[in-house]
């Protein structure tokens, strides 16, 4: 008897490792292996996106706005240019980019599956400036981009299920309820997180490539380190942001290792970014190496933005 439950055990892992589809994630290279596909996930994610979105209070502040979504789109658009010419052009459909500021004092910031960004009012204080927002969204875009939620609800899916993947969860008419249950956990939007629960090990990578995201963008990765020593001084070591989040310490010596890398893609801009309270119309040049070729060498790109609100 115990031999044939330990065979059934066997059989169950072999089913769940076999089963799924395997991903590589941009930049890190880590292989995942996933168990619900884009659709569900995307799918899942937008239904309680748009029920958060109902009884969210948008924010009335019109320069706050217009940098989080200027700032969200720059980085978007880099991270999109860099899938297209680094062979993953067919994740780009999977993105409806949409950049919101939201009325709530908590600092926090998150980032669903297929490019849903909301910022909350309170984090702007600790930011400071447009290049140090563009770290944290950089760092939100990564979990979408990584597909931390998918690789989350799969572990659920494993966890909870087991052996009974094939036929209860992920097949028949009980998929759809199964994974709702499921989703709910993971991106737990309205908790008092604000979103996911992320592991350690998806926060490191999201640091790891937030960082990069924002270089691509024309934004000084090197802001990462104030900035993070600032938010460990504003919250206690309790940033609400990351659920699981490593320590401050740990974190910033992380960024440190990364920032020879990030600067690859990194080209100086013209002139400083602008504060969130500033007001005023600046015209600045911005070099960005947005991706890198198959050889390793950077593209450079070089456009002119214009920062500031009417």
């Amino acid at each position: 008897m115990k031999k044939n439950k330990i065979f059934a055990m066997a059989l169950a892992a072999m089913m769940l490792t076999g089963c799924g589809t395997s991903s590589t994630v941009p930049i890190t290279g880590r292989k995942q292996n996933i168990l619900v596909s884009d659709e569900e996930v995307l799918s899942l994610s937008n239904q309680q996106y748009q029920e958060y979105m109902k009884s969210a209070k948008v924010s009335t502040n019109a320069t706050n706005t217009a940098m989080v979504k200027r700032c969200g789109q720059r980085l978007a658009n880099a991270v999109v240019s860099y899938l297209q010419q680094n062979g993953m052009a067919q994740e780009v459909a999977n993105y409806k980019w949409e950049f919101n500021l939201i009325q709530d004092k908590s600092v926090n910031a998150f980032c669903m599956p297929g490019g849903k960004i909301v910022v909350y009012e309170g984090l702007l204080p600790v930011t400071k400036d447009e290049a140090s927002l563009a770290v944290v969204l950089g760092h939100e875009i990564a979990h979408a981009v990584a597909k931390h939620s998918a690789e989350r609800m799969s572990n659920e899916v494993r966890k909870q299920y087991g052996g009974q993947i094939l036929g209860a969860v992920l097949q028949g008419a009980g998929a759809s309820t199964n994974l709702q249950s499921i989703s709910s956990t993971v991106f737990g939007i309205g908790s008092a997180l604000g979103g996911a629960a992320y592991s350690r090990s998806q926060e490191n990578e999201a640091d790891h490539l937030g960082i990069i995201f924002a270089a691509m963008a024309g934004y000084d990765p090197m802001v990462a380190i104030d900035f993070w020593k600032r938010m460990a001084a504003a919250t206690g070591n309790s940033y609400s942001l990351l659920s699981d989040h490593p320590s401050d310490e740990s974190r910033i010596k992380n960024i440190q290792g990364w920032m020879d890398e990030a600067k690859q893609y990194y080209t100086p801009q013209t002139v400083t970014n602008k504060s969130t309270s500033t007001t005023t119309k600046t015209t600045k040049t911005t070099s960005t190496k947005s991706s890198l070729t198959g050889s390793g060498k950077p593209i450079k790109a070089t456009r002119t933005i214009k920062i500031g609100s009417k």
